[in-house]
């Protein structure tokens, strides 16, 4: 008798063990999630969220017992578990704006005021994220669920995890009465994705799309920037976006309100708060959630292979379009105040990664020509354009 308990017990214990209830699609993201790890200590690729979500890559994908109507409150799809509480901060899109709040109080706009004709640039590289909606529509994608992938093209994580949240959350009913599918998981970890290889991704557009010549051309140094005038910007700032956008306004709120306690110089504590402890906190939850919501059983579908495909075409076309602009732009200017194509391919608003690869790219070319404060203009606008064009799609899909 007492032997039979003792096998039933281990039974009962390998039924419960990993080994037992492990899948091939549980491994195959276990090996993603080492890869991230990998890009971000050796690289140094977006380590703030690349080490997050592959963490939480690692955790959704620890494989547990799950039978039927049994909870053991572990996984992050199992109501009342630790990782489905903090995951409503995904689900119900209020991550993002903190997230904002804080690259608010740490972003100097001093670039964009001082030459606001570049915050052109931030809007012409949103035009992949339009572009890439209607990709979407082409392939089957009902219209917000596309909306929601489209955005990817701005390489803004957190803006594209706030649209996914209202439009492809797996609870909205579309007209035709059917719910749209939850695609949180997979736009965030693409548009995440492709923040973090920026510096792969970008330089062989830009070099193809402009000439040594053009890379080589010299900007005129930004003029002084007022204490007023940086004061002024997030209050006017708001007021213009939110007016055009109200769908994004708990994002741009947050984004110029953030700005607004850094440059009123009698917030420090606060602004010094959200720009460090509050976006901290915010980002290690925010990457560790989005990352165990790749369960393999959810997360290994035909559909994230086309968000992954779509939001890779996304990002080529807002870095291309951003360029071709700029030399447009360039060539309409007078020549006494010409602009590099190449700071185009920063109004992506993948900050300030973007501005970085332009800075290297025009070192490169010449080393005297410093074009890092010259980039952070449309870089910074590319935060503000991709939050309005998620507002503008917000409205017309809801």
């Amino acid at each position: 008798m007492h032997y039979s308990d003792a096998v039933a017990g281990i039974k009962n214990f390998w039924e419960f063990t990993g080994f037992a209830n492990a899948t091939l699609g549980n491994l195959f993201m276990i090996l993603v999630a080492l890869f991230f790890i990998w890009l971000a200590i050796k690289f140094d690729y977006e380590p703030m969220l690349l080490i997050p979500i592959g963490m939480g890559i690692i955790i959704g994908n620890i494989p547990f017992y799950m039978g039927e109507a049994f909870n053991l409150k572990l996984g992050i799809y199992e109501p009342g578990s630790v990782l489905n509480i903090l995951y409503s901060g995904v689900i119900n899109g209020w991550y993002p704006p903190l997230i904002f709040l804080g690259i608010g109080a740490m972003t100097d706009f001093s670039s964009l005021i001082s030459n606001p004709r570049l915050m052109l640039l931030g809007a012409a590289a949103q035009i992949g994220i339009f572009i890439t909606f209607l990709g979407a529509l082409w392939l089957g994608f009902p219209a917000p669920e596309a909306g929601a992938i489209g955005i990817i093209g701005g390489a803004d994580g957190p803006t594209a995890i706030f649209l996914s949240s209202k439009l492809a959350n797996g609870v909205n009913m579309m007209a035709n009465g059917e719910l749209v599918k939850n695609l949180i998981g997979p736009i965030a970890i693409a548009a995440y994705s492709y923040m973090a290889l920026v510096p792969v991704i970008q330089p062989p557009i830009i070099n193809l799309l402009t000439t040594k010549k053009e890379r080589q051309i010299k900007m005129r140094a930004p003029r002084a920037v007022s204490r007023l005038e940086k004061q002024l910007f997030p209050i006017i700032g708001l007021l213009l976006t939110a007016f055009i956008a109200p769908s994004a306004l708990p994002l741009l709120g947050m984004l110029f309100f953030g700005n607004l306690l850094k440059e009123s110089t009698v917030t420090n504590r606060l602004a010094n708060t959200a720009s460090n402890a509050l976006i901290d906190t915010i980002t290690m939850l925010l990457g560790i959630t989005v990352g165990a919501s790749t369960q393999a059983d959810v997360f290994l579908t035909e559909t994230s292979i086309k968000i992954f495909v779509l939001g890779a075409f996304s990002f080529v076309i807002a870095t291309a379009s951003g360029v071709l602009f700029a030399k447009i732009m360039n060539w309409l200017s007078p020549k006494n105040n010409p602009i590099n194509p190449m700071i185009g391919a920063a109004g992506v608003s993948a900050v300030p990664d973007s501005a970085r690869v332009v800075q290297n790219l025009g070192l490169k070319n010449d080393p005297t020509n410093y074009l890092l404060m010259h980039a952070m203009a449309p870089n910074v606008s590319g935060v503000i354009g991709s939050a309005v064009a998620a507002g503008t799609l917000l409205s017309f899909l809801m």
